[in-house]
């Protein structure tokens, strides 16, 4: 449930449908967004011919081609939606000199389609435009499917063809100062609304080029959604505050689409305002809203294979630059053994995120991370140094049916022999599967109190008693 938009995305309450399913029409007679998944009561839908679709999609390619030819965008002023008022009026008035018939909802359809292939992602303009979609999955130009509150759905959505395709995703990574084509087939980018983007192409995409956007909106989640869709309790938020706010270290892990990032940006949230804060990103996606941020992002080699900056080089870098906290979107390789150096080293209250289904899993794999640093480390060090620099791991997943949730918030305790001690202080139980093919469970306290009180206390932060008390703190029943 991570995110209205996912911005990471949490599952909204399933809202009743109001209205009955509307009737379909052919695609060249509708201004609206097309349904993005069949409605198995709604009205057969008339098949629209082959050569309908050709038409009307030549057609659009040469009133583009006109316009590229005739827009001088140099003597054209105003702001944005000034210009794209300008354009509209020329689009409309070469549609006028177009020798072919158009009722009046194809017209506008036509002239609304040509805009956005100028001014933005063509096809792509009405999923962006919709705030419940938390993914955006093209599989090559003629199936696009779009995750909507944590449930794929095959969409009506097309591209012309693969050259189509190739030229939006040129216009996505372009606008990043990255590039990709034959040398370099797979590229990660971002849009203008912070939006992560990954992109392969022939020959590594067999069917076309694929392309897959997880969306981070103008809106992203805040933690009073995470308690209104029960993805945390109160008292867990509070708890992770007081954790951040007293420089302790963070690990968040989870898998793949399970609100990693989503939480990673909102624990920030609770960084105090005079803190020195530098991120560090393969493409920028975290939104921070201290004053003090310093924003890094990796680039990848150019043409000639040189000039690549990796996250290690970064963040070695960036201990250079005075910071307060370090920030790394996400560990993966090599860089993770600078990262556990650097919350040993007096960079307190540092927060990054793993890939792992579990919480011995992500001990795991730092294990592994820091073995492909190049350095020969007994595994008794690789460990002693993540006891010492990591303090609380919270875990992101994605349960059956959708719902986003923190499963388990894990102190660190330290060594016992050579294996790493753990606590759950915090924990989700499922309890099972309701109707609606959703999980539900509760949240409970372990009983543990956690080893670091003093510590929070001594920053100003003194929690009861009762919130570490073996009990239910929040049901979520899976309506």
């Amino acid at each position: 449930m991570f995110g209205k938009r996912m911005t990471g995305n949490t599952e909204s309450p399933p809202q009743p449908s109001k209205t009955s399913a509307p009737t379909a029409t052919p695609p060249s007679a509708s201004t609206a967004p097309k349904p993005l998944a069949p409605n198995p009561q709604a009205t057969p839908k008339p098949r629209v011919s082959k050569e309908k679709i050709e038409q009307f999609n030549g057609l659009k390619m040469r009133l583009h081609r006109k316009l590229i030819d005739q827009l001088d965008l140099a003597r054209m002023t105003g702001d944005d939606a000034t210009l794209r008022e300008q354009v509209k009026e020329l689009v409309s008035n070469l549609a006028d000199q177009e020798n072919t018939l158009l009722n009046f909802n194809e017209r506008q359809r036509l002239i609304s389609e040509v805009l956005d292939e100028t001014f933005g992602l063509g096809p792509l303009e009405v999923l962006l435009a919709d705030p419940t979609l938390s993914d955006i999955l093209v599989n090559g130009p003629k199936q696009v499917y779009v995750e909507r509150r944590g449930r794929l759905e095959l969409t009506e959505v097309e591209f012309r063809d693969n050259a189509h395709l190739m030229h939006i995703i040129d216009k996505i990574v372009s606008a990043v100062g990255r590039r990709c084509d034959e040398t370099c087939p797979l590229v990660d980018a971002r849009l203008a609304d912070g939006s992560r983007v990954n992109a392969v192409i022939p020959p590594l995409a067999i069917d076309g080029p694929s392309m897959s956007i997880r969306r981070f909106g103008a809106d992203p989640l805040t933690w009073d959604d995470y308690v209104k869709f029960k993805s945390v309790p109160p008292e867990i938020r509070d708890f992770l505050a007081a954790c951040v706010s007293s420089r302790l270290n963070i690990l968040v892990l989870g898998g793949t689409g399970s609100g990693k990032t989503t939480l990673l940006n909102n624990l920030s949230t609770f960084i105090p305002n005079g803190d020195r804060v530098v991120t560090i990103e393969d493409a920028a996606e975290l939104q921070l809203r201290q004053p003090h941020v310093v924003r890094l992002e990796t680039r990848p080699a150019n043409i000639e294979g040189k000039g690549r900056i990796t996250i290690r080089d970064l963040l070695i870098n960036s201990l250079r630059m005075r910071p307060d906290r370090i920030v790394v979107g996400e560990c993966r390789g090599a860089e993770t053994l600078d990262m556990l150096q650097a919350m040993n080293t007096g960079h307190d209250g540092s927060l990054t995120t793993v890939h792992a289904n579990s919480t011995r899993d992500a001990v795991t794999r730092v294990e592994t991370m820091v073995m492909m640093a190049g350095f020969e480390l007994p595994l008794r060090a690789i460990r002693q140094q993540f006891a010492s620099a990591v303090n609380i791991l919270v875990q992101a997943q994605r349960l059956t049916g959708g719902p986003r949730k923190v499963v388990t918030v894990t102190e660190v305790t330290g060594m016992e022999g050579d294996i790493i001690t753990m606590q759950d202080i915090f924990a989700f139980e499922q309890l099972g599967i309701g109707p609606g093919g959703r999980a539900f469970g509760h949240f409970v306290a372990t009983g543990i109190r956690p080893s670091f009180l003093d510590r929070l206390k001594s920053s100003g932060f003194e929690l009861s008693q009762e919130m570490f008390t073996r009990r239910v703190i929040m049901t979520d029943e899976g309506e």
